[in-house]
């Protein structure tokens, strides 16, 4: 009996995703603002029902530590996307912000079953085995093979095929395929080695320049030291990335800052390293669940026990290896997502969440506790079953199953968002929603306050005035494997020649930089003055 256990656990999950539920939104609904100033008014602090998606079946929903944009997935294969859209990243043909979860009218021909959301871009992937992309490319993270156009509004193929799974770190992209000895496969920014090619593809930009450049790597390609292995699961961080083998084994790469690739020290990893915590008789189960947030990592092993390690509060030491999260002993974990510095959990017939949080994501309501540094109970979804969670900045999503939940539903309240065409900074409630009041000063962005100054060679790579990407049109060749140039520096060297580039007097309130550099980075930089 034992020994078909697990199956019957994974055959479950399964059935609940083809089953789908009712979609419910916590946190910020200001797209253009969240992750850049404070205060932000039209926060969603209890979970909410959206509009537009009343009555669909949802079985799947994405977003990402650094994104501020969501996908929602239904069990005929639409794919919804709504929130922020500077860069195409809603797969629209447009740059127009979308209050209201919108089909994406280019993929009605598939049916979508996976999704991942970086930063500024969209992957998805379908029934058939084929993965499409939209948004920023200007890293080669949409695997189209092509950096040649920076933007892509609408869906482009990747080059890849036999997709089974698809998710997204800011500025790169990892692929699960069923193809034998290729079955992960990354694309995108290599800077920290998160693309986990034994390099990060780091070069001068002008042979008497300081300022260091990373090749983008538009072509998808295998990770070589993992083709004897079969990948089974993966998440993404910002700059980071954790995956599971079909034995049962934990490996993780890229940025090691704050101990969250669980190997004991802060070191970068450019090439898959094996977890020790992970391996003889704490191998993961396969049912397990794992899930990266900006700065740390999770995962349930035996006994379905949750390890967490990395950046985990605001404030105390950093786990600088996986440690048993006793809080959550004894629960049945099915499902969790980590945010900028929140977490979601499924498990049993309730709804968990805590960490670091602004815009009322963790789901408490207008009289719970804005942020908790312990699990705590989503006290107006209790006695509901939870089938898919997802976290974003700022933000959380739950699909909840309808059955057994009585006229719980029918309480919550609905909101109508603004359609396409309006635009506007403030969101529009028609239902009434309690609004949370702007947080104190002391509250910062958690994802990499504490960062090397490497980290904001990235951000400032985004200007869109750099022509290190756009230079590199024979992309058909570039693997990751020509190193332009290279300079054997150790990591904190990195990123002087980008620190020039920074204004003195702040920023102009619509300065390109801080759309991407706030997300997923500290706001101490540029940072508005208090009216």
């Amino acid at each position: 009996m034992s020994a078909a256990e697990p199956e019957k656990t994974v055959d479950v999950v399964l059935e609940e995703e083809e089953k789908g539920g009712e979609l419910l939104f916590c946190g910020a609904t200001s797209w253009d603002s969240v992750g850049r100033r404070k205060g932000l008014e039209g926060n969603l602090v209890s979970p909410t029902r959206l509009r537009p998606l009343v009555g669909v079946d949802i079985r799947f929903v994405a977003s990402g530590c650094s994104s501020c944009h969501c996908v929602a997935l239904d069990t005929e294969g639409r794919c919804y996307t709504w929130g922020r859209n500077e860069k195409g990243q809603l797969g629209h043909g447009d740059t127009i912000q979308r209050d209201r979860p919108t089909v994406v009218s280019e993929l009605l021909k598939y049916k979508v079953i996976r999704a991942g959301t970086g930063r500024s871009h969209t992957v998805v992937g379908t029934e058939d085995g084929i993965s499409l992309s939209f948004g920023w490319n200007k890293h080669g993270q949409l695997g189209s093979g092509s950096v040649r156009n920076e933007i892509e509004l609408s869906p482009v193929r990747c080059l890849v095929s036999e997709v089974k799974n698809t998710v997204c770190g800011a500025d790169f992209t990892v692929w699960l395929t069923s193809v034998e000895g290729a079955s992960i496969l990354t694309a995108g920014l290599p800077q920290y080695g998160q693309l986990g090619h034994g390099t990060d593809n780091e070069y001068n930009t002008k042979d008497s320049s300081v300022r260091l450049a990373y090749e983008a790597q538009p072509r998808p390609r295998a990770i070589a030291s993992l083709a004897g292995e079969t990948i089974v699961k993966v998440a993404c961080g910002t700059n980071h990335t954790v995956a599971v083998d079909s034995n049962g084994f934990v490996y993780t790469w890229g940025f090691g800052g704050y101990g969250r690739l669980g190997h004991k020290e802060q070191k970068d990893e450019w090439a898959p390293r094996r977890v020790d915590v992970f391996q003889k008789h704490n191998v993961l189960p396969p049912d397990a669940v794992i899930s990266a947030g900006s700065v740390n990592s999770a995962c349930t092993a035996g006994g379905g026990q949750l390890y967490m390690w990395g950046k985990i509060k605001n404030a105390g030491d950093d786990w600088m290896y996986p440690k048993p999260l006793m809080d959550l002993s004894g629960w049945n974990l099915r499902c969790m997502d980590s945010g900028n510095m929140h977490h979601f959990v499924g498990a049993d017939s309730s709804c968990i969440s805590w960490g670091h949080a602004q815009h009322g994501e963790l789901g408490f309501g207008p009289n719970g506790q804005k942020s908790s540094a312990i699990p705590k109970k989503v006290d107006i979804l209790e006695g509901m079953h939870v089938i898919s969670v997802a976290c974003g900045m700022g933000h959380s999503m739950v699909v909840v199953d309808r059955k057994n939940v009585g006229d719980q539903l029918d309480q919550l309240d609905i909101y109508d968002g603004k359609a396409s065409g309006e635009g506007g900074e403030e969101p529009e409630l028609q239902t009434p929603v309690v609004k949370q009041t702007a947080k104190k000063g002391t509250a910062k962005s958690s994802s990499n306050s504490k960062k090397r100054k490497k980290s904001k060679d990235s951000s400032d790579s985004e200007d869109g005035d750099d022509s290190d990407a756009d230079s590199e049109d024979g992309e058909e060749q570039v693997n990751g494997q020509t190193e332009l140039r290279k300079r054997g520096r150790n990591v904190s060297g990195r990123g002087k020649g980008a620190n020039k580039s920074t204004r003195g007097r702040g920023r102009p309130p619509t300065a390109n930089k801080s759309s991407h550099s706030s997300q997923g980075k500290s706001g101490k930089r540029g940072r508005p003055r208090k009216a």
